[in-house]
C-alpha cells in the first residue's frame, strides 16, 4: 500500500470525532438546505467593442461588487490550456505524499508556505482541506484591468493599483479538498471574508462553493468557462463600503475531491487605506490585527476593528452580507491541505 496523500486529519482530530456521536450535537448544528444559484455572468469582450458596450460592461462590474460582492467572467484572456496546464500541474502536486509535502521534500515551498488543518481545532467545524502553488502572469493583468474599472466607476481615475499591488504583493493558492465522508455537511473551509483587493478563483465543477446574499447562504452553480471574481476587505474600505466583501464559505463533498486556484490582489504591507467609514490603516496592520484576532478569538473580526465611531452605529449587525459588521470568517485553515507562494510572477 503507498504512502498516503491527504493529511491525517482522523488521527489528529480523534477525539473531535468521537465525541460526535450524532449530526444534532449543539457544536455542529444542523446546516439548512441552500438553493443553488448562478453568479452574475459578464462576458469581457465588451470591454474591446465599441464606447457603448465597453461602458455598459464596466457598469455590470461595478454593478455586481455593489449588489453580489461576487460575479463571473467569460472571455477572460487567461487561454484553457494555460488553466489545464495549471490545473494538472496541481493534480500532480497533490498526489504527492503527505510527509513529502509536509517536508517540502523536493518542492518549491518555503517554510510555512504548506498548511492544512487546524492545528488548534476546538470543535469539529474548524477543520478543513486545501494547498497553494502558482497560476499564471495572466491572472495579475485581469485582476489589475478589473480593479482600474472599479475604481474609475467611483470616479478614480488612478494609478493607485499600478503602483501598490505589485507581483511581491499579491499570491496564489492552490486547494485541493480531499472527500470528506466523516460528516454529510463538513465544511471544506469556514465562512470568511477575504482580505485582498479582489481575489480571482478558478474552480473545478465538483461545486461547494457558498456565499451570502440578502441575509441567506446560496450554493453557486460552477461554470466550467468562466473565472469568479470577488471583492475583499481592502476594496470594501476604500471605496467605503461601495463594494461588498461577501462572507462565503465550501462545503467538502463526501465522495469526490474538489481543486480550486485562487489569486489574491494585494497591495503591500505599508499601503495605507483612506476611507471615510474606516479609520485609515496600512495593510500591514490589517493582516496583523487579524492574526491577533485569530489567536485571541479563533476567527477574524476584520474591517469592524477599524470603523469610525460615527461609522459604528450604522454598519454594525448589518445584513447585506459584506463584511462591516463582526464577522465569522476563519483565518486559519480547516479541514484542508494548503501552501502559500508570495511573489508568484
Amino acid at each position: 500500500m503507498g504512502e498516503s496523500t491527504d493529511p491525517p486529519f482522523e488521527i489528529t482530530y480523534k477525539n473531535l470525532l468521537n465525541n460526535m456521536p450524532n449530526t444534532n450535537q449543539k457544536n455542529f448544528p444542523e446546516l439548512p438546505v441552500v438553493e443553488e444559484s448562478e453568479l452574475p455572468l459578464i462576458d469581457l469582450n465588451h470591454l474591446y467593442l465599441g464606447d457603448t458596450e465597453r461602458q455598459a460592461c464596466k457598469k455590470l462590474i461595478a454593478q455586481a461588487s455593489r449588489e453580489w460582492g461576487f460575479f463571473q467572467v467569460i472571455n477572460h484572456g487567461i487561454p484553457r490550456d494555460i488553466l489545464e496546464i495549471m490545473r494538472a500541474e496541481q493534480v500532480k502536486l497533490f498526489k504527492k505524499p503527505f510527509e513529502e509535502k509536509k517536508s517540502y521534500k523536493d518542492l518549491n515551498f518555503s517554510a510555512g508556505s504548506y498548511r492544512w488543518g487546524t492545528p488548534t481545532a476546538t470543535n469539529l467545524q474548524q477543520l478543513s482541506c486545501t494547498t497553494m502553488e502558482q497560476f499564471a502572469t495572466t491572472v495579475s493583468q485581469l485582476a489589475q484591468t478589473l480593479a482600474d474599472i472599479l475604481g474609475e466607476e467611483m470616479g478614480h481615475k488612478t494609478e493607485f493599483f499600478k503602483e501598490t499591488c505589485l507581483p511581491s504583493s499579491c499570491y496564489l493558492r492552490l486547494n485541493r479538498y480531499p472527500p470528506c465522508p466523516v460528516h454529510p455537511q463538513m465544511l471544506g473551509i469556514m465562512p470568511h471574508t477575504d482580505s485582498s483587493f479582489l481575489t480571482v478563483l478558478h474552480q473545478d465543477n465538483i461545486g461547494g462553493l457558498q456565499l451570502v446574499k440578502d441575509g441567506k447562504w446560496i450554493a453557486v452553480k460552477p461554470n466550467p468557462a468562466a473565472l469568479i471574481i470577488n471583492i475583499g476587505d481592502l476594496f470594501q474600505a476604500w471605496s467605503n463600503d461601495l463594494y461588498k466583501s461577501v462572507e462565503h464559505r465550501v462545503m467538502a463533498n463526501p465522495l469526490n475531491e474538489r481543486f480550486s486556484t485562487a489569486y489574491f490582489f494585494c497591495p503591500s504591507y505599508d499601503t495605507v487605506i483612506q476611507s471615510g467609514v474606516y479609520r485609515s490603516f496600512s495593510f500591514g496592520e490589517f493582516k496583523k490585527q487579524v492574526r491577533k484576532d485569530v489567536e485571541l478569538f479563533g476567527s477574524k473580526i476584520g474591517l469592524a476593528r477599524f470603523l469610525v465611531p460615527s461609522s459604528i452605529s450604522r454598519t454594525h449587525g448589518g445584513s447585506d452580507g459584506g463584511s462591516s459588521g463582526v464577522s465569522t470568517d476563519y483565518s486559519t485553515n480547516g479541514f484542508r491541505d494548503a501552501a502559500y507562494l508570495i511573489s508568484v510572477l
